[in-house]
């Protein structure tokens, strides 16, 4: 009989030192730029992700090759720890994300949200699908198919990011403007039908695009979302004997264990580990497990701790002389392009069927075209399946970047021109921005 094997060592001391120097640089690095950043104005994640620019290929691996081979190996077992903690911070705060959505506000302006949210994402998803197929083969993944690249290339053009534009709108005093509310409402909308997206891509990145295997993966989103409007009825049906019971103080806990173990079981039906905890989010949305009061802790931890170093290691990825070869420079010119045009055109041609003006629909085309933090995830996402070359991800992080940039001032510039109602002056004294903000 074979002798059964010893127990697993644990990680190596030289190891273990790397990695909390890694964590520790990182996040502190991405505490001192996000808070720069936000003093001029720009979005915290911009300089989260600008450390990474920093400390990656882009910079240190050029101008010091064997520190920064040192400090970040590209060794993928040591490697990959870091990744894991980054992993853990993007999937709890997409699953944050989802437990805050106004579900209440898609509701009440349903009608029009869905009609800008369609064509601002049907249109720029069209143009990136076929801009995609004009693209050098050379910023291809590794396993990746011209039609599979095709469509994560689409999905990246069409989605927008809620924490962004919420900040946004409140740095500039906008949420109680009917533009505010509406376009928050339509992003909504553009945020659970992007993670459908991505997760349905992903799957088909993973196990081809045969038919067989398209109805497969329909029938686990299918299953998934069954599952989460079960676990919706439960919360609503246990949630207060939870919340004020004996196991009130480990609701939360619960909570973190639940948005994981949802993960966990997307990513095992082949479809992606973020759209899990989305769902199981976006289920437990106005259930007592959901209070804002009891989040805060968790929402403090990822925002302030998780999400940055995420955002780092996504920066680590960049290699920004790339751009220096014409062939990358001008693809993601061009992506860029499209990726502001077709957002743009696609909010605006919505505003319109809807009978709102030139100018109201010029403001939701820029609310709506900060992509952020979603973006950010697809990019991830495409590099980790082999999608995405390390080409292709620089060229759609810097969409994500300098769309972020684009919002404040074409917002004032916009809005600027739409006056206020007096429904709207009235709204403002009921929405307090210093409380708002504290739970974006």
């Amino acid at each position: 009989m074979p002798l059964a094997a010893g127990p697993v060592a644990p990680l190596a001391a030289h190891d273990l030192m790397v990695f909390l120097l890694q964590v520790g640089l990182l996040l502190g690095l991405a505490v001192l730029l996000g808070r720069l950043f936000t003093r001029l104005g720009l979005s915290a994640v911009v300089g989260e992700l600008f450390v990474g620019v920093l400390l990656g290929p882009s910079l240190l691996g050029h101008l010091a090759p064997g520190f920064s081979e040192w400090l970040l190996p590209h060794d993928p077992a040591r490697f990959h720890l870091l990744d894991a903690f980054g992993q853990i911070g993007v999937i709890l705060m997409v699953g944050v994300t989802g437990l805050q959505m106004d579900l209440g506000l898609v509701r009440k302006r349903g009608a029009t949200a869905v009609r800008v949210s369609v064509p601002g994402i049907v249109v720029p998803l069209g143009l990136g699908i076929g801009l995609a197929f004009l693209l050098p083969d050379s910023l291809l993944g590794r396993v990746s198919d011209r039609s599979t690249f095709a469509l994560f290339v689409g999905v990246a053009m069409g989605v927008s990011a809620i924490p962004v534009i919420a900040k946004t709108l409140i740095e500039l005093g906008l949420l109680h403007r009917n533009i505010g509310q509406l376009t928050l409402c339509a992003v909504t909308v553009d945020d659970i039908v992007g993670w459908l997206l991505l997760s349905v891509v992903s799957a088909m990145a993973t196990v081809g695009v045969s038919g067989g295997q398209i109805l497969h993966s329909v029938a686990n989103l299918v299953v998934v979302v069954v599952l989460a409007l079960v676990l919706r009825r439960v919360a609503k049906a246990a949630g207060p004997r939870l919340v004020n019971g004996a196991a009130g103080p480990s609701v939360l806990a619960l909570l973190v264990a639940a948005l994981l173990l949802a993960a966990a079981g997307t990513q095992a039906l082949g479809l992606e580990a973020v759209f899990g905890a989305f769902l199981c989010g976006l289920a437990l949305t106005g259930t007592p497990l959901a209070d804002p009061t009891r989040l805060a802790p968790v929402r403090t931890v990822v925002v302030s701790v998780l999400a940055p170093v995420f955002f780092a290691t996504a920066g680590l990825r960049m290699d920004l002389t790339a751009l220096t070869r014409p062939t990358v420079l001008l693809a993601g010119l061009a992506v860029l392009t499209i990726a502001i045009i077709g957002k743009f055109s696609g909010a605006y041609l919505g505003a319109r069927i809807s009978r709102m003006s030139h100018w109201e629909g010029l403001a939701l085309g820029a609310g709506m075209n900060a992509r952020g933090v979603i973006e950010v995830v697809v990019a991830m996402v495409g590099l980790k399946l082999g999608v995405l070359s390390q080409e292709m991800y620089t060229v759609v992080i810097l969409v994500a970047i300098v769309t972020s940039l684009m919002a404040p001032p074409l917002l004032r510039r916009f809005m600027a021109r739409i006056e206020e109602t007096a429904e709207e002056r009235l709204r403002e004294d009921v929405l307090n921005p210093k409380e708002l903000a504290a739970h974006l």
